[in-house]
C-alpha cells in the first residue's frame, strides 16, 4: 500500500521544479540600468504560472525576498524559505503547505566572490520520506568554456564554486540519504563535460535533463537542471520532465516574466 503524504500532487508522488524568476522585484536597488522591476500585472501573470505548474517543491532564483515570492506562490497554499543573503538576486525554497520540513544551514561556500554578490544555496529537508533539497544559482558567463581558462574570470568563480558543491554531494553521500541538486547552474552540462563529471566522480547522480533540449523561449540547451542523488535515483519516474513555456511569446515578455521558464520531473517516493 502507498503512503499518504499530506498535500503532495497524489499518494507517494512529489513534484519537484526549479525556476529562475530573473531579477523578481518590484524595487530598483541594485539593478542594472537596462534591468526594469516587475510590473503588478507582471507577477500576477506569474502567479497564473505557479499555480499551472502546481509542484510540491520549488527552487527558485533571482527573487528579492520572502515577501515578493509570496505574490507568486500564496502563503495559504505555500511556505517560502529564503537565503540569508543580503541581495535582490537570492534563492529560495518554496513547499507546498502539509509538508514538513526543516531548514539547514545555507550553503554560504558558493559565495566565493561577495563583492560581485554571487548567491548562498538554500538547503532543507523533507522529513517524509527523508530527502535532503539544495537550491543553487551558480556563476553566469562560463556556460561551456574549460573550466581552467585563466583568461574567463567567470569560469574561474564557477570553478571556485565548486568545492563547496562537491563537498556537500559528498557529505550527503557519507551520511547514505537520498537527495537533490535544483537551481540554475548556469552550465551546459553535456556528458563528457568537466563540471558534469567532476559531481560525478564524488557520488553516482543522475540528471534528469540530460540528453534534453528546452523549449523554453523558442528551444535552448538546459542550464536550469534536476539532479538526484543517493536512493533519490530511483525515485525519478520515467518522462516526467516538463517545461512550463509560457504563451506570451512577443520578445517584450522575456523581460516581463523571465528569460527562464520552469522545469519539473516527478518523484515516486517509497511505501
Amino acid at each position: 500500500m502507498l503512503l499518504m503524504l499530506p498535500g503532495f500532487a497524489s499518494a507517494a508522488e512529489l513534484k519537484v521544479a526549479t525556476w529562475n524568476l530573473e531579477w523578481l522585484t518590484t524595487g530598483t536597488r541594485d539593478m542594472p540600468e537596462d534591468v526594469h522591476p516587475k510590473r503588478p500585472e507582471d507577477i500576477d501573470l506569474l502567479r497564473r504560472y505557479a499555480t499551472e505548474l502546481n509542484a510540491d517543491v520549488i527552487a527558485i532564483e533571482e527573487v528579492d525576498g520572502s515577501t515578493i515570492a509570496a505574490r507568486v506562490f500564496p502563503p495559504e497554499q505555500y511556505s517560502v524559505h529564503m537565503s540569508h543573503d543580503h541581495i535582490v538576486q537570492r534563492v529560495g525554497i518554496v513547499v507546498r503547505r502539509g509538508i514538513a520540513y526543516s531548514v539547514n544551514p545555507d550553503l554560504t561556500g558558493l559565495d566565493v566572490d561577495p563583492g560581485h554578490q554571487l548567491r548562498s544555496g538554500v538547503d532543507i529537508t523533507l522529513q517524509q520520506p527523508p530527502l535532503r533539497i539544495l537550491a543553487l544559482h551558480l556563476k553566469t558567463g562560463c556556460l561551456d568554456q574549460r573550466l581552467t581558462r585563466r583568461t574567463n574570470r567567470s569560469c574561474a568563480e564557477l570553478r571556485e564554486q565548486m568545492p563547496p558543491l562537491l563537498d556537500w554531494i559528498g557529505d550527503r553521500r557519507r551520511e547514505g540519504v537520498a537527495f537533490a541538486i535544483l537551481g540554475d547552474f548556469n552550465r551546459h552540462m553535456d556528458r563528457r563535460e568537466q563540471f558534469w563529471s567532476a559531481l560525478r566522480r564524488v557520488a553516482p547522480l543522475i540528471r534528469a535533463t540530460e540528453g534534453y533540449s528546452s523549449p523554453c523561449w523558442g528551444g535552448e540547451a538546459f542550464i536550469d537542471h534536476i539532479i538526484l542523488g543517493g536512493d533519490a535515483r530511483d525515485w525519478l519516474e520515467p518522462d516526467t520532465l516538463r517545461v512550463l513555456a509560457y504563451r506570451e511569446t512577443g520578445p517584450e515578455w522575456k523581460e516581463r516574466l523571465s528569460d527562464h521558464c520552469p522545469v519539473s520531473v516527478r518523484l515516486r517516493v517509497p511505501d
